[in-house]
Order: structure tokens, then sequence, then C-alpha cells
């Protein structure tokens, strides 16, 4: 694996940093790190937060001392193995991209010197990985490997964007929980909920898992929210290359 650095964040947390990048390869030491310490059930160890190239581990040092969650640490990220994570997950999120619902759809067409449905077919066409939640509550940030578009964040960030929007520069997309700030061109709306503290699990993704747009209209727009108020709609999954 490649070196990290271990940084104290106050007194009841640590921070594992790898390679300085946003890359697969050290997001996935990243994911295995987070397992083999899951592994452990080390006492005293809360929460393990996976970012794009670090774990926040949290602790209570009434229960284990710095000392020897580090040595955990140590001995954890001396033998990760990265068959041992779980299989990869793709998880379908129906996307509109039509009208009010895709508002800069015409202005990224522009930007990328081709047509709005060409902007549809590279946006629904690759899986997207998902490096992190973060930000806001069950915000995802993803990511495709293939095909990046070429421009960056807007300008002048609008100080609100609704719940639910599509937002994309260069090969990132994220889905946006609640109505916040944001500085991205939003290409689509989802009707899925990313965060919906109805649900015993609120967040709809996790890090590691993959996703997939898919194309739908206002008919199934309309229908899919109302299954999703009913609490009955359910998201496609299946295992990635399965």
């Amino acid at each position: 694996m490649s070196a990290y650095t271990l940084r104290n964040v106050g007194d009841q947390a640590v921070s594992v940093e790898f390679a300085p990048e946003i890359s697969l390869a050290v997001n996935q030491e990243v994911r295995a790190l987070k397992y083999a310490l899951e592994q452990r059930r080390l006492p005293g160890v809360g929460e393990l937060v996976p970012a794009y190239r670090s774990l926040l581990i949290h602790y209570d040092p009434l229960e284990i001392d710095l000392e020897a969650l580090e040595e955990s640490i140590r001995q954890s990220a001396a033998h990760l193995d990265l068959s041992r994570l779980p299989p990869a997950v793709v998880t379908e999120i129906p996307v509109l991209y039509e009208g009010e619902y895709a508002p800069d759809i015409e202005e990224i067409a522009r930007l990328e010197h081709t047509t709005p449905e060409r902007v549809i077919q590279i946006h629904s066409g690759s899986d997207y990985y998902v490096y992190m939640l973060g930000f806001a509550p069950g915000h995802p940030y993803t990511a495709r490997f293939e095909n990046p578009f070429s421009f960056r964040r807007r300008t002048s960030p609008r100080l609100k964007i609704p719940g639910g929007s599509v937002v994309v520069q260069l090969a990132l997309s994220d889905i946006i929980p609640f109505d916040q700030p944001c500085g991205w061109n939003i290409i689509g709306t989802t009707p899925v909920p990313v965060c919906d503290y109805r649900r015993d699990n609120p967040f709809l993704l996790e890090a590691g898992q993959w996703i997939r747009h898919v194309p739908i209209d206002r008919q199934q727009f309309a229908e899919i929210r109302r299954q999703v108020e009913l609490g009955e709609y359910r998201c496609r999954r299946y295992r990635r290359g399965g």
C-alpha cells in the first residue's frame, strides 16, 4: 500500500491520510483500511468516515488510548487486502433531464459543442463511483472514469438550488440532498431522495458503491415521486459486472 500520515483531529479523532490525489486506487486503500478496522471491533472506536484520500476515526479516549489505536492502525495498514472488500454494487438513479428540472443542460451542450441529447447520453452512459458522502447529510461525491466534460464549476455560485438536483463538472457528478448553495451546473433532477430520515438508514448511498443515472420522462418522474412519498419506491440495485 502507499504511504500514509496520521494526524490528530482534536482529542477524540485521528485522520489517516493517504497519497495527495483523488483516484480510485487511493480511495480503495481508504476503504480497505476502514473495512480492516471494522473487523477488529476495537473497543472505544466509533464512526469511521471515509473521504477521497483519508479516513477519519472517531474514538473515546476513556476506552482506548491514542497509542493503542495508532498501533492497530499500523497493523491493519500493513496487511491491507483489497480482495476482501465487499462486492461492488450499482444503484440506478432515475433522472429527468428536461425543462425546469435541467435548467443548465442547454448551457452544458453549448460548452461541450454538442446537443443536449448527446450530453444526456454521456452522463447516463457510464457508471459513477461514489468516493464519499459529505458537505450535507447523504450528499454523494461521484465520478466516472471516461469521457469527462470539459467545463468546471460556474463562475457565480447560486445561493440555493433544489434538493434532488443532479450537478456536474468535468468527470464529477453529485446529487444534492436538500435545498442548498451550489456552484455546479444542474444537468437534471432525481425524484429519489439521497437522504430520507423516514428510512431506518436515511442515506441511499455509501462510499465504495457505484451509481448509474437512468433517463426518465415527466410521467415517470411524477409516478416515482408518488411512490417515494408512500414509501414504496426502491431503486434497482445489482452487483457491478454481474
